[in-house]
């Protein structure tokens, strides 16, 4: 009679929200004004959902780990022009590729999917208009 009740009061316990490294909020607002370099690239990887909220998923950009999103967040990185390969990494692995020109941006929303045991991740690079609505709903984390 009593197992259902503290089941769910320990499952409750149990389930929280991740929390990752943040940037300012000065930093933040910079970065939402969208702005390219001009001889460089920026990458906006971005989890605007709040599913997955326990989980933090490690994001890799050429192959290096460059730190971790949680539930809405996003991270920004400036790169060469060129050919990168982003990754994230939860039960899964999933990569997508962009090739950039200097004064672009890209925008990479990181999708949480529903797992066997953990949550899963997808990769999708989308439209500036879709990033930048997804990028401003979310708040800076910052990596490595």
């Amino acid at each position: 009679m009593y197992r259902l009740p503290a089941a769910l009061a320990l499952t409750l316990a149990l389930v929280g929200c991740a929390s990752v490294p943040m940037g300012d909020a000065k930093q933040d607002a910079t970065l939402k004004t969208f702005q390219a370099p001009a001889d460089k690239a920026g990458i906006y990887i971005y989890r605007n959902e709040s599913m997955g909220a326990a989980v933090k998923m490690d994001v890799l950009l050429d192959g290096q780990n460059i730190g971790e999103t949680a539930a809405n967040t996003y991270m920004y990185r400036e790169v060469a022009p060129g050919l990168h390969t982003v990754a994230s990494k939860a039960e899964n692995t999933d990569t997508v590729e962009v090739d950039l020109k200097p004064g672009t941006l890209a925008f990479i929303w990181q999708e949480v999917k529903m797992g066997l045991l953990f949550a899963r991740t997808k990769l999708h690079v989308v439209s500036e208009q879709d990033g930048k609505k997804g990028v401003a709903e979310t708040k800076l984390a910052v990596g490595k």
